[in-house]
């Protein structure tokens, strides 16, 4: 690991005899934040390249009057860390900071904001007796478009201050985050929160508008043991979109692992049981919840070595204190000894809708009696308590965990417990056509992305079945799935997960086993280093992906058929690769399951022209000589 502290340099310059402005600069020197202590509040602003990027706006734990105690702490950090699973390999910790030293009637402490090439961080840390409110304002100007998570809605945006405003105001929770917002001349921001499961807050992050031209960003703080840790308030900062879902400074500030070894834990691909139901195979199968289904799930996944498979809800039909039903079409016991005897893992639903087995020995229940590798969690909403507990006792149980249906986006968290490995913070669900469409795919991979890892459910390949409307579990409105299979492998690459779990029947991945191929061949979670190379809101995003010295593309387009040209400036200079393409072809306008696979040699600065068709995409790999 590289280290270096050194002293930050701090220019301040005076307002009176006893205010002053101190001048925090990120390492590069782009971007510069200006800090003013004030009676009872911090006042800030931001600029970038000498231009003002954020107007004034004020850091406040709600203390009351306080006083600046001794010299604020300035101090310098450069160091190199290397994530158990994630976009990249090794990430770069690189930061200025300053430390505020304040003491009032409520609250004795520090504030600390941190200066990154690609982002602000702010916290407070010290003693309290009583809850406080920890509050950021925004001052986003009428020049911004504003976008935000939307639940499972397509994302809200683009919107003007005043839209976005009037948004939140309709939202009893506010809006949720992260809040972007974009401008063609000031690149792009971000307002979110990281290490939310270190603090002492008992809520995640809501912003709201306020009476001005800004938001405040607030959760209350509770202290424990009259210790009082606020989450990391961040602005993370880009020259445009494309670079705020690989920003490593969410990760950066929250708190790496305790003393544990996380080695156990294994990203990787996992079959899904759930929206296949109905699905009928040639020789006159019907999958369903039942041994015989489960068994060619893991027959498939042991054949083409996919470590996991998923078994969702109704594997039990009620629940109770330490007790499940099971479904009576299944045997359990007997699908969890075939997978074991085919070294499959298996991840296993819960949820509290047909009662509570109860958490405390829920979690050792999964690990040690049923023997499987992870839980798939739902409908427990964004419960902060609730969601801090059970990554915890999933990783003392040496289980991974998947959050579902609206969970809480606790940022930062799997570099803290890397067994908090995926989580639907998205529109995942085929059985709502209210946002899965391709514009909102690539808004969510955009927006939502930006707190971290996505259960998303990617890579549909039999797209005529789901849009005959005759699966159990998939939409029952007609042609409302809009796709093409080659965009549905693109996906699976362009969403970042450390769980990428695909939800067709394995016999429609055998029947196109050739396109397939790219899909299983992803090294999940083990990525050396990502880019996202075109982000158009709402019309391409384009994701590439390094492991060791091969490159995975994906592609996914919104509306008209066109080509489109990708330039490998991002290849190795000097090498020579074979780009293995899979594409889109003119029949796939009429036809979203007609695709073509083709192999060229290509170098660094090569163009490659590229059809694109309606609502399609496309994905590459391309394998250094």
């Amino acid at each position: 690991m590289r280290n270096t502290i050194a002293l930050v340099f701090l220019a301040c310059i005076s307002f009176s005899c006893s205010d002053s402005v101190v001048d925090l600069k990120a390492p590069d020197g782009r971007l510069q934040i200006e800090i003013q202590p004030q009676a009872d509040r911090f006042q800030y602003r931001i600029l970038k390249d000498g231009q003002l990027l954020l107007d004034t706006a004020y850091i406040d734990l709600g203390q009351g009057t306080m006083e600046v105690v001794g010299k604020p702490i300035t101090r310098s950090k450069d160091t190199v860390w290397e994530p158990v699973w994630g976009q990249a390999s090794r990430i770069r910790d690189y930061y200025n900071e300053i430390g505020w030293p304040i003491r009032s009637s409520r609250f004795n402490g520090y504030l600390w904001i941190r200066a990154y090439d690609q982002g602000v961080a702010m916290r407070y840390e010290g003693s309290a007796g009583d809850t406080l409110l920890f509050k950021t304002t925004y001052a986003i100007d009428q020049a911004w478009e504003l976008y935000a998570p939307n639940g499972e809605r397509e994302p809200l945006g683009p919107l003007s201050l005043a839209e976005m405003q009037q948004e939140a105001r309709a939202k009893s929770k506010g809006i949720k985050v992260p809040l972007v917002a974009t401008n063609p001349k000031k690149g792009a921001l971000a307002f979110l929160e990281s290490d939310l499961y270190s603090a002492t807050a008992t809520q995640a992050l809501a912003i709201r508008p306020t009476n001005g031209a800004t938001f405040v960003g607030e959760n209350r703080i509770v202290p424990q043991n009259d210790t009082l840790v606020t989450p990391w308030r961040l602005i993370l900062v880009g020259d445009d979109l494309a670079d705020l879902p690989t920003n490593t400074v969410a990760l950066n500030v929250a708190s790496p692992p305790e003393n544990e070894d996380f080695a156990w834990v294994k990203p990787g691909l996992t079959l899904w049981d759930w929206r296949v139901h109905g699905y009928t195979t040639e020789d006159g199968h019907e999958y369903g919840i039942d041994n015989s289904s489960y068994e060619r799930f893991i027959d498939f996944a042991a054949q083409h070595e996919l470590p996991y498979f998923m078994i969702d809800a109704n594997w039990f039909t009620k629940t109770h204190p330490g007790r499940f039903e099971v479904n009576p079409n299944l045997d359990l016991a007997k699908t969890l000894a075939y997978a074991q005897e085919k070294g499959v893992e298996i991840i296993l639903y819960y949820d509290r809708h047909k009662g509570d087995y109860g958490d405390d020995k829920l979690f050792t229940y999964y690990a040690d009696s049923l023997g499987v590798k992870g839980i798939k969690y739902g409908f427990m909403s964004t419960d902060v308590a609730f969601t801090k507990s059970a990554i915890r006792k999933t990783a003392e149980e040496g289980l991974l965990i998947d959050f579902h249906d609206g969970p809480l986006p606790i940022t930062g968290v799997e570099r803290t417990l890397p067994n908090a490995i995926t989580r639907e913070y998205c529109h995942a669900q085929q059985d709502s056509r209210r946002a899965f469409t391709p514009e909102s795919f690539i808004k969510m991979a955009l927006i939502n992305a930006i707190t971290g890892p996505l259960d998303m459910n990617n890579g549909n390949f039999d797209l005529g079945g789901i849009n005959a409307g005759i699966r159990k579990k998939g939409p029952k409105k007609k042609n409302s799935y809009r796709s093409t299979v080659v965009s549905e492998t693109a996906r699976t690459l362009i969403i970042h997960s450390g769980l990428v779990c695909i939800p067709d029947a394995p016999e429609a991945y055998a029947a196109k086993a050739d396109l397939f191929k790219f899909i299983k061949s992803m090294p999940v979670g083990q990525w050396d280093e990502s880019h996202i190379l075109e982000a158009e809101i709402g019309k391409q995003i384009t994701t590439a992906r390094r492991h060791g010295t091969d490159w995975y593309v994906g592609t996914v387009s919104a509306g008209k058929a066109r080509q489109w040209e990708l330039n490998l400036d991002f290849l190795e200079p000097g090498a020579t690769y074979e780009a293995w393409l899979y594409e889109d072809t003119q029949a796939t306008d009429t036809d979203p399951e007609a695709y073509r696979i083709r192999k060229v040699p290509v170098k660094k600065d090569d163009t490659l022209s590229i059809y694109l068709a309606t609502d399609g995409g496309n994905a590459i790999r391309l394998i250094k000589n």
